[in-house]
């Protein structure tokens, strides 16, 4: 009997799916303005009136929701944004930290910050309601400063909001006394003793599309919510010549910058910096960088990706690979010199010294071993990191020049030993002459050759007087999707991927600290 029943079943089933594959199912479609629609959203909301038909606020409606589906699927894969005074940044060498910045406008009215760009960590702070604060007139910092840099105070802001215990994002919650609670954030970072700390509040940084090398006119700017550290109390290297205007985290973290504007909509989840020879360059929020750029993927630690971090196969000098020197290297713009795994360090540094005819001589109270005094630059042969798939990211330019009192020149190779087997760290110094690509969407890192310049752009304007809404911060369901993870807050272990900022002194200047780099690649300090 169960067999006949099966016998049936099977027929019938036969017979149904033969019918559909000759049958076309078809839907209605209703206009979500039409009577048809209104009917039947009014009786889900009937607290919302909408336009009248061919109304002008019927057709704002749709051109509205035709320009977030833009900026959704299509605008955001070809346009790129680029702060709103726009996208160069800067960098005068020793003074400063070596690194680079750039201009950013903050709330309304907006308000200047000149802020470091570190890829090695995830919040944006800023000086704030100061404590203790470093200098911010111009003439404390006139290498670097055309103007006084600023300090933020949110009661002067129509756009600031009290970020509070209560959201996701922030990690001292405990600490906090009740949900409504503003939360405090305290950022280390990798150089001796530095740190920012304060109150997390919400509010607009200032963009503009950019499209074709050129920025787009002013109605195209892009008021962007994100979270801002309202740095009360900064101390180490950020009281001695080291971002003291700022500095904007553009890690993997949940809290960055690139992760809000990525998933607010607004740009591809890639952002690219690119460094020029002349201490100047770009920096591009939504780039994915050229078809023919040379590529590498970031690799994750315990299945999660935290930071920067990519796979060097092979070390080389000119056309000979040092044998057994793969390792691990974080790329972090904020870090203003490069660091190799001890071994491989010696070996690059022995070598690279085997073509150069000078006595070895040391600057006095700096960092590095290998130093040249000699009137002509040394001619030496580039180094090579080999990575998958044959891609190579070529240093060009080893060593570093320095000018020394009466016209004394010296020549350095950047590069000191991490302390660590098999881990490093490339700084900003070795970046230059490159479009460097952060691709998140893809989780790996691009690089091509450039010199870093703008034909034609029009000169960026501010448009503070613009009417269009802030675009709010991403909901918690956007928050929960991708590869970001927390941030580096409220009196926590230090962050993996903070970085160490040099200061703008030799005598000052800290190493990076590998210990952190070396917790962060075994996965033995827990997430921020």
């Amino acid at each position: 009997m169960s067999s006949r029943s099966a016998f049936l079943l099977f027929c019938v089933l036969a017979l149904a799916t033969e019918e559909s594959l000759a049958s076309v199912f078809s839907s209605r479609l209703i206009h979500r303005f039409s009577d048809e629609g209104r009917a039947s959203i009014k009786t889900l909301t009937s607290s919302e009136s909408l336009p009248e038909k061919r109304s002008s606020e019927y057709y704002r409606l749709l051109a509205s929701s035709d320009f977030r589906r833009q900026r959704m699927n299509l605008g955001a894969k070809f346009q790129s944004l680029v702060p709103s005074q726009g996208s160069k940044t800067i960098s005068t060498g020793n003074y400063f930290g070596w690194l680079h910045y750039t201009w950013i406008d903050i709330g309304t009215p907006s308000v200047s910050f000149l802020v470091a760009l570190d890829s090695g960590s995830d919040l944006l702070w800023i000086p704030c309601n100061c404590v203790q604060c470093a200098p911010l007139t111009s003439t404390y910092y006139s290498s670097l400063a055309t103007k006084d840099l600023n300090e933020y105070n949110p009661s002067r802001s129509s756009t600031s909001k009290v970020f509070s215990c209560s959201h996701k994002l922030c990690e001292s919650a405990s600490n906090c006394e009740t949900p409504r609670d503003q939360c405090p954030y305290t950022a280390n970072y990798a150089s001796e003793n530095t740190s920012s700390s304060g109150l997390l509040v919400e509010d607009i940084l200032h963009l503009a599309y950019h499209t074709n090398n050129r920025l787009m006119n002013a109605s195209s700017s892009v008021k962007a919510r994100v979270v801002v550290g309202c740095g009360k109390k900064q101390s180490g290297e950020y009281l001695n010549g080291v971002a003291p205007d700022g500095l904007m985290g553009l890690g993997l973290g949940e809290i960055s910058v690139p992760s809000f504007l990525s998933k607010a909509g607004l740009m591809r989840n890639s952002f690219s910096m690119c460094f020029d020879e002349e201490d100047s360059g770009r920096i591009y929020f939504g780039d994915m960088g050229p078809s023919m750029q040379q590529s590498t993927k970031f690799l994750p630690l315990n299945n999660e990706y935290v930071a920067y971090i990519v796979g060097v196969e092979a070390c080389c000098i000119g056309n000979s690979c040092l044998k057994q020197t793969s390792f691990r290297t974080l790329i972090d713009s904020g870090q203003s010199f490069t660091f190799l795994p001890e071994e491989i360090y010696r070996e690059v540094a022995l070598e690279i010294d085997s073509h150069i005819n000078a006595t070895i001589k040391r600057v006095k109270d700096g960092p590095w071993d290998y130093c040249y005094e000699t009137s002509v630059e040394p001619n030496v042969p580039a180094i090579k990191l080999k990575f998958s798939y044959n891609n190579t990211f070529v240093i060009h330019k080893p060593l570093f020049g320095l000018e020394q009192s009466e016209g004394v020149v010296q020549f350095c190779l950047p590069i000191n030993s991490s302390g660590q087997e098999g881990i490093g760290s490339i700084g900003q110094n070795y970046m230059r002459g490159y479009r460097m690509v952060f691709d998140r969407e893809n989780m790996k890192l691009g690089w091509s050759a450039s010199k870093c310049q703008e034909d034609k752009i029009a000169p960026p304007q501010a448009s503070p007087e613009s009417t269009s809404s802030p675009y709010p911060l991403p909901t918690e369901e956007q928050q929960s999707r991708g590869h970001a993870v927390s941030p580096a807050i409220a009196g926590q272990t230090p962050s993996k991927t903070s970085s160490a900022a040099a200061t703008c002194s030799f005598s000052s200047m800290r190493l990076f600290n590998s210990l952190l780099l070396l917790a962060l690649l075994h996965g033995l300090v827990s997430n921020m």
